[in-house]
């Protein structure tokens, strides 16, 4: 067998970027940014230094803060490459070897272990229990059990694909074999990559409003001072007095304290996130949840708590528990529905959570898990019915493992304390699995036979639970696998975090949207919906295989209306984003996992987890949930609303004064009198103006209703009518009282000369 030919390195590379000197200048392109190096010049040039290093200075600033942003942004695509291993496994011309990950290609052989991270995408052909956790491309919490069956629709969600490998996930058990199908930027993950280099941050809305602002008032401010100008040169003025008067109208009517109003109060925002478990990457962005009218949100991890709690049980003689508290511990309680006979109850509840218990290869310590998620409700629920170390009873002589054909594990034990040594199977798994294995069922601990009916009513209470989306596990033991007596069923789900439904409700009544977007199964993602307070019609439900086949006209009229999207790729997921934007929505997308970058990066506002989210996903985001908590999303949503208004009565205040300035000399050159105020004057308001009186209006605190104001219009200019109104009315005030001063001050000067 010849050597391969190496097409290309199985590895991503990240696009040189333009050195840093050269991005740090493209940040004045900004037409704020031009106006106020113009205004700094001018300054310079008529010896007004305090003017020209004030507004030098607010250059440096934002230019600086614009820099950085833009500068980290980039990291999110390096973090991509750190999933793609040094070394692996693999066979070449017959013989198993290490190999640089980097040099494989398609059609070698590679051999997966526990604990390695697969080196690119590969066909499976042999597997033995192997389970890989893909919970950065679906999100979801299991691991998938992988085996070689054809799969016939290969194009399908991730989940579907069980006889796929996917390069950057991780082997959790057993072993396997596949061949190498897809390298590099060619692999799934590749694909990822691809959309990321592609897409682009989009301008947040305050950035569009400022970069408005600031070419509206060069428009205006020149355009007013020409027309002065001209006037005044037409009555036969003194050219040069009306030139210097020009030129300080210029420097006063550009609000060189915006942009230090402006990244000040964005960074007192960001500090007050900081304390609220929000870490804001970018300035910008904490202005934008102001303006954010549909969040995307994942499922795992954001929406619910990412660990698997078992909720209700049934035992076999009809007794109903519901359990209490979350995660990895005993805190809670097993909480019986009313029965007459609560002792016998308890003691079945024990007897069925005992098998839990016992068919189990998890570990909990210091409410830390290890082991699969399935498994640890299991455990968790039978210590809140205070069973700690039942397996411990037990001798465990033979495991029969899970197995896709099966559908069930269980375990063949001796009793450690018991006269009576004789084996006893624990057996869990899929009812339709564990029902034919039983010949009885357990009644207050004595075993009854068997019958249809009761077998139909065991069937019914499982679908029963399934309905409202949880995962069934069906428990039984016995002498052997094929005469087990039936003990009952445990529900399980991922639950929802404490507060998402109140903060869903708060948005919801504020005129958010919020969309569930997951890689989970339909009935469980409508079911999780349906608990958090959102309505959900058949009509709002879709699938990324109808996003699929959906032409851009047809994603545009469905996505917006759509509240569930379930089985969803990387694909589908900045398909959703792009379409929601494209109908005019500022979108926020919440996100844990690598699955989540592009969409995070290209949404208005990427939210990323900060407990349990991938290096990509945080880099790519715009603010990071420290504790991981759906209602933080509130308190920004505040910050955002608040900051505009602040920033909006900055800048009434300065066009006061500034138009105040400008129609006044107007007025003066119109009506042929003297100028109330000269260049100097002119420039020493401006200071005054641009100082503590102005920029205190931009770190007002946040009102307390503000977050149940609707979301601010971002197609709203910055200079809205009634603004206008406010500021030609302040600005009256100021040009009528300071000309009656100035009218009553030249009659004094007058009469006093005439008395002279």
């Amino acid at each position: 067998m010849s050597n391969p030919v190496y097409l290309s390195y199985n590895e991503f590379s990240v696009t040189v970027e333009d050195p840093p000197w050269k991005k740090y200048l493209e940040q004045f392109k900004n037409p704020l940014i031009l106006l106020l190096l113009a205004s700094a010049v001018v300054s310079g040039a008529m010896q007004q230094l305090d003017d020209a290093i004030s507004i030098t200075c607010a250059i440096i600033i934002v230019v600086t803060v614009a820099f950085v942003q833009e500068y980290r942004s980039e990291k999110s695509l390096q973090e991509l490459t750190k999933l793609v291993p040094p070394a692996c496994h693999c066979i070449r011309e017959g013989t198993p070897d290490t190999f640089l990950a980097r040099e494989l290609v398609p059609g070698d052989i590679v051999l997966l272990n526990v604990g390695d991270r697969v080196p690119a995408d590969l066909r499976l052909f042999n597997t033995t229990d192997l389970l890989i956790d893909e919970s950065s491309f679906t999100g979801e919490t299991e691991p998938s059990r992988k085996n070689t069956d054809l799969v016939l629709r290969p194009n399908g969600a991730h989940a579907s694909n069980t006889n796929i490998a996917f390069m950057g996930t991780l082997v959790r058990a057993g072993n396997g074999r596949g061949i190498v199908v897809s390298t590099g930027t060619n692999s799934e993950f590749g694909s990822v990559f691809k959309m990321m280099q592609e897409e682009k941050a989009p301008k947040t809305p305050l950035q569009k409003s400022m970069d408005a602002l600031g070419t509206q008032l060069s428009l205006y401010s020149f355009a007013i001072i020409a027309v002065i100008l001209l006037i005044g040169w037409w009555q036969g003025k003194v050219v040069l007095e009306m030139f210097q008067i020009g030129v300080s109208l210029a420097v006063a009517a550009i609000p060189e304290g915006l942009p230090i109003v402006v990244t000040v109060t964005l960074a007192l925002g960001v500090m007050r996130m900081a304390k609220r478990k929000a870490i804001v990457k970018k300035l910008p962005t904490v202005e934008t949840l102001g303006c954010v009218n549909v969040i995307c949100s994942d499922k795992t991890g954001t929406i619910t708590r990412n660990e698997m709690t078992a909720t209700v049980l049934v035992t076999s003689d009809g007794y109903i528990a519901e359990l209490s508290g979350a995660g990895y511990n005993d805190h809670g309680q097993v909480l019986l529905h009313k029965c007459d006979y609560p002792e016998k109850a308890r003691d079945s509840v024990a007897k069925l959570l005992e098998v839990g218990a016992v068919a189990n290869n998890a570990l909990i310590s210091d409410e830390n898990l290890m082991g699969q998620p399935t498994e640890g409700a299991l455990l968790a629920a039978a210590l809140k019915h205070g069973l700690y170390n039942v397996a411990d009873r037990y001798v465990r002589l033979q495991e029969y493992p899970f197995s896709s054909e099966q559908k069930m594990m269980a375990v063949k034990c001796v009793s450690k304390y018991e006269a009576n040594k004789g084996e006893i199977f624990f057996a869990k798994g899929a009812l339709e699995k564990i029902l034919p294995n039983c010949n009885g069922y357990c009644v207050n601990g004595a075993v009854q036979p068997l019958t249809p009916e009761k077998n139909a009513e065991f069937t019914a209470e499982c679908t029963e639970i399934g309905k409202k989306g949880l995962r069934v596990i069906a428990l039984a033991k016995g002498d052997s696998l094929t005469n087990l007596t039936y003990m009952g069923i445990v529900g399980i789900c991922d639950p929802p975090r404490p507060m998402v439904r109140e903060a869903i409700n708060i948005l919801t009544e504020s005129g958010v949207q919020v969309k569930i977007v997951t890689g989970d199964a339909a009935e469980t993602a409508i079911a999780i919906t349906q608990s958090i307070g959102l309505q959900t019609q058949p009509s709002n439900v879709l699938s990324g295989e109808q996003l699929d086949s959906f032409s851009e006209t047809e994603l545009d009229a469905a996505v917006p209306h759509a509240t569930v999207f379930y089985r969803v790729s990387p694909k589908n997921k900045l398909s959703i984003v792009k379409s929601l934007q494209r109908s005019g929505y500022i979108v926020g997308m919440t996100g844990d996992g690598v699955n989540d970058g592009v969409a995070l990066k290209k949404a208005d506002i990427g939210i990323a987890m900060g407990k349990n989210g991938t290096d990509v996903c945080k880099e790519a985001a715009d603010m990071i949930l420290v504790d991981d908590d759906f209602y933080t999303i509130i308190a920004a949503i505040e910050e955002g609303k608040s900051i505009f208004h602040n920033i909006r009565n900055f800048v009434g205040f300065q066009l006061s004064t500034s138009i105040a300035a400008l129609a006044l000399v107007a007025l003066a050159t119109i009506m042929d009198i003297p100028n109330p105020l000269n260049a100097m004057q002119i420039l020493w308001i401006n200071i005054l103006m641009d100082g503590p009186p102005a920029q205190s209006l931009g770190v007002e605190p946040v009102s307390d209703d503000v977050v149940k104001q609707k979301s601010r219009d971002t197609k709203e200019p910055m200079i809205t009518k009634k603004l206008i109104l406010n500021v030609l009315l302040s600005a009256t005030f100021i040009v009528v009282g300071t000309l009656w001063v100035f009218n009553k001050e030249v009659k004094t000067i007058r009469f006093s000369s005439i008395e002279y």
